[in-house]
């Protein structure tokens, strides 16, 4: 497996500095960054809002697992702490694998537990397809198809409206 999608969401401390940071340890796995885009809180509106990006990262000797096992030590560096009683609840950096292809191009799909893949939601995530159009103008989430017409849908039209771009917090790796 060589390439993934990585959805970045941060809304505790410094959370620009907590995106940046991903994208310097992820370092030259990182072909494509996003712009930045500050959201309102999903799930859990009780909460300050996000500053969300997503990041195109590949990897030859990479596999799902090994995806997420960045992330969450991604997550780990930035102090992120789960509270079960909020599974939306904020955080200083959430890191999601959202797809992720073999060296082929064939879509990853998996049903375990601790990674499902495409992410169970991300066809419901404006903050997450929004970003993902600005790496890739025409990509198709697998078993949900093209994601311009995932934001377009009735259902996304006011998420995405909610979305305000940051171009003054650029994501570039510091390599």
């Amino acid at each position: 497996m060589t390439r993934a999608i990585l959805s970045l969401g941060s809304n505790l401390g410094d959370r620009y500095a907590h995106l940046r940071e991903a994208v310097t340890r992820l370092g030259e796995c990182v072909v494509l960054a996003s712009g930045v885009y500050e959201t309102p809180p999903w799930g859990d509106v009780e909460q300050p809002p996000y500053l969300n990006a997503v990041l195109l990262v590949v990897d030859p000797a990479a596999d799902p697992a090994g995806w997420l096992e960045r992330a969450r030590a991604l997550e780990r560096a930035a102090g992120r702490v789960r509270d079960p009683e909020r599974r939306f609840g904020p955080r200083t950096l959430d890191v999601d694998v959202v797809a992720a292809w073999q060296e082929d191009g064939t879509p990853v799909l998996s049903d375990d537990a601790e990674l499902t893949l495409p992410h169970p939601r991300a066809h419901l995530r404006a903050f997450v397809l929004k970003p993902w159009l600005d790496l890739q103008p025409y990509a198709r989430l697998p078993g949900h198809g093209w994601v311009t017409d995932l934001l377009n849908s009735p259902e996304l039209t006011a998420d995405a409206n909610a979305l305000t771009p940051r171009p003054d917090l650029p994501l570039e790796s510091q390599e």
